[in-house]
This record gives structure tokens, sequence and C-alpha cells, in this order.
């Protein structure tokens, strides 16, 4: 854990970078808006999955080791770093490719990776969107091939963070096609098609780092100089919650499953194709699908530049007490309790304001939860889980954000949105005249 700790001490800045350039380039050289809550939903994504890795919380079926062990039928110790390393990325970007399909093909395994999908922009921030809603690991039955040849379950311990780090430069609509690198690699233009919702687009361009698995499978798909690409999902998440989001579809599963009065479907559902529903639920209960991707609305509240600035200091400090929990990842890792209670607040921040995000009046007792567990940690330790030995009183800091946090969530929730809804009404006043009938 350590070793993952110290990486993404590295690759968190470094992303980070990037995203800033990025939309520094789009406002400033495009002279385009940026959509703030959709990257600040983003990143607060990225966020919840590396806290969710480090935890481990995951129930491995099948760990590599114990396959290499079984059926390694060749050896690779005689080869040359650098020839092995090669042979282990050419199958795990297989096993990356079948995994990925899987995702996309099955109803249950597809909530694995909706998340990806979710964002209405494709941008960097795009990328960070990773599950966690993944509980049981059975990557390593994709990765048959990489044990019967032998490869070390060390360098793919080593490999596994490269590979996916290697995905994050892609996820922008800013760069051109490339040339010959369009067949071997994949590029921008691929993966603007893979994230499309155009119906020429859906469930193509799945490889992650070599386009050839595509290319050999049939579920390669150019980018179409006619086709302009829509990103996001068939059913909109409407929310910028990445923790609600994580957990939407299976929810919808769920429902589906109990609703319907078809006892076969009950427990066949989880495992037919992506968004099939059994027949008597979907025309009782039917769901909202875009059908025209190139005329919906897409999600945005028109958030006060105060609450797009407020979003913003949420997302910074929680990043850098995200930083700081890898920093010090020896000593608080050291006491599970303490290490599941600082994920904990974490966590829990992240759902508080990306609450507020949405203009949801029950945001302020999540926030008030949170604030207040972290208040009553730092007033019993006098610290805020050894901050204290690299920032005297660093504390003190800790607990001024928390309660700014409280003031500035009470301030939006029981004096500006309640503000904004009643202008809405003056506008709108059928929008008014429907809440009073719906209250009597």
């Amino acid at each position: 854990m350590e070793a993952y700790a110290a990486a993404l001490l590295y690759a968190i800045p470094a992303f980070s970078i990037l995203v800033i350039l990025e939309a520094l380039y789009i406002r400033f050289f495009k002279k385009l808006e940026l959509n703030h809550m959709d990257m600040i939903s983003s990143l607060s994504s990225g966020i919840t999955n590396v806290i969710k890795d480090s935890f481990g919380i995951l129930i491995i079926i099948l760990s590599y080791p114990f396959l290499v062990s079984k059926i390694a039928v060749t050896n690779l110790d005689n080869l040359s770093f650098g020839l092995t390393f090669f042979i282990a990325f050419i199958t795990y970007d297989f096993a990356g490719y079948c995994n990925h399909r899987l995702n996309h093909k099955v109803n249950i395994f597809w909530n694995r990776h909706v998340i990806h999908h979710s964002s209405e922009e494709f941008n960097l921030p795009c990328a960070l969107r990773q599950s966690v809603s993944v509980f049981i690991g059975f990557f390593a039955i994709f990765l048959i091939p990489a044990a019967i040849l032998g490869v070390p379950h060390e360098i793919i311990v080593v490999l596994a963070p490269i590979h996916l780090f290697m995905q994050f430069w892609y996820h922008t609509v800013h760069i051109p096609k490339l040339g010959f690198l369009e067949y071997i690699l994949v590029t921008p233009s691929q993966h603007r098609v893979h994230h499309a919702i155009n119906p020429e687009y859906i469930d193509k361009n799945l490889s992650a780092i070599f386009c050839i698995w595509d290319r050999i499978f049939g579920t390669f798909q150019e980018e179409l100089d006619e086709v302009p690409c829509v990103f996001g999902v068939l059913k909109p998440a409407e929310t910028w919650n990445p923790l609600l989001i994580n957990f939407q579809h299976s929810w919808r599963i769920i429902k589906d499953a109990c609703r319907t009065k078809d006892w076969v479907a009950k427990f066949t559902i989880w495992f037919q194709p992506t968004g099939w529903r059994p027949a008597d639920v979907a025309e009782k209960y039917p769901v909202d699908i875009i059908n025209d991707v190139y005329n919906f609305k897409k999600y945005d509240l028109k958030p006060k530049p105060l609450l797009i600035v407020w979003s913003y200091f949420q997302l910074s400090i929680n990043g850098f007490l995200l930083l700081f929990l890898f920093y010090n990842i020896s000593e608080i890792a050291a006491n599970k309790n303490l290490m599941f209670l600082y994920g904990f607040i974490l966590v829990a921040g992240i759902y508080g304001y990306t609450t507020i995000m949405d203009e949801k009046p029950y945001g302020l007792w999540i926030e008030i939860m949170r604030s207040g567990l972290a208040i009553a940690c730092i007033w019993k330790t006098t610290d805020w889980f050894g901050l204290n030995s690299y920032l005297e009183s660093g504390y003190l800091l800790v607990g001024l954000y928390y309660i700014i946090t409280i003031a500035g969530v009470f301030y939006f929730t029981q004096i500006e949105f309640k503000k904004n809804k009643m202008k809405s009404k003056a506008k709108n006043p059928t929008l008014a005249g429907s809440e009073i009938l719906e209250s009597s």
C-alpha cells in the first residue's frame, strides 16, 4: 500500500497540472466556457476512487500469483527484463480489452464502468472518473495468457498502475487524428468515439493502449467527420455526486428485479445485455433514454459564481487532505481504525459538497455530520492524524476549514438556494401552482 501511495504522491500533482493546462487552453486559446461543475465532479470521482483502492476493499476470487503458479508452461527468467516487460504489457493490454468489453456488454458489470462515461464533456478530468463500485476482483481470469507464459506477478504489480496512467492523455477533444499512429495506438480520436453516444459509435473502440484488439475482434470504429461525437450516457446521471453515479445503474436493476413478476427475469436480469429490462417492468415503469443525441439538454443548474468558487475550494482542501493521507500513510495506516476514519471523513466530504453542487438542501446535514466528526477528532487529539509533526498547530487550520464549511453550507442551503427557488417561482407561476396542488 505504501508503494501505491508513493506513486500517487507524484501522479496526482502531475495529473492536476495537466488538467489546469488543458483548462487554460480551453478558456484562453479556444475562448470556450468551462463546465466547472462537471470538472469538479470528475476530479472528486478520482479522489473517491483512490481512497477506495487505498483501503483494498476488494474480494479477490482468483489471484494472479495463484494462477501463474498452477498453469505456467514456460519460464521467462532467462529473457531480458525489457522483453519480459514487453510480453507482460501485451498480455495485460489484451486482458484490459476483455475486461472492458465485459463491462460494456453485461448489465451488472456496466455498473462498474458507467461512472467513467457519465460526463457529458470529454476532457482530461473525465479520465479520472473511476469506479468505487468494484468489490469483487476477477481480473486475473483475463490474465490467463500471461500466466501460461509465466509472466512473474511482480511485473504485473508494477505494470498495472503504469498501464492505467497511460490511458490519461487521450481523454481530450483538442488533439486531432495522429496519422499512422491511428493503426497502432489508442488515440484521442479513437477514444472520443468510445465515449460517444451516437448510434454509430456505441460500444466501439474498447482497447486501452493498442488498438489492434478492436481491429481483430470487430469493435473498431473510426471517428467520422460527418458524425460529431456527443458524450455522456443514454440514461443521463443528472447529478454531480460521483458516489450516486457509481450506484445508479445497479439501483435500477435492483428495482426492476423486485418489481417484475417474471421469476426467471428476477435472477437473469443481472447478466442480460446492458440496459435489458423485463417487459412488464419496462412497460409499467419507463425510464427516460436519450433518443436524439443532437437535441438533448445537458445537466446544468446554472450555478452562481460563488457556488463554483466554493466547490473548487472544497475540492482543493479535500485534495490536500488526500495527499497528506498518502504522505503520512505509514503512521496513519498503522492503526486501521484511524485509517478508515480518515477515509470516511474524506468520502463523506465529497458526498457532502457535491450534494451542495446539486443544490440539494439535505447537503447541510451531511456537511454538519462530517465536519462535526472531524472537529471531534481534533478536539480529542489536538492533532490531525499526525499533521502537527510537519506543521506546528496544523490541526487549527484543519479545524478552521471545517468551521468555515459548516458556515458556508448553512449560507447556501438556508439563504442562497431558498432565494433561487423564490426567483424561479416568480418567473414560473405554474411551477408554484403545481407545488401547491401536490401538497394539497
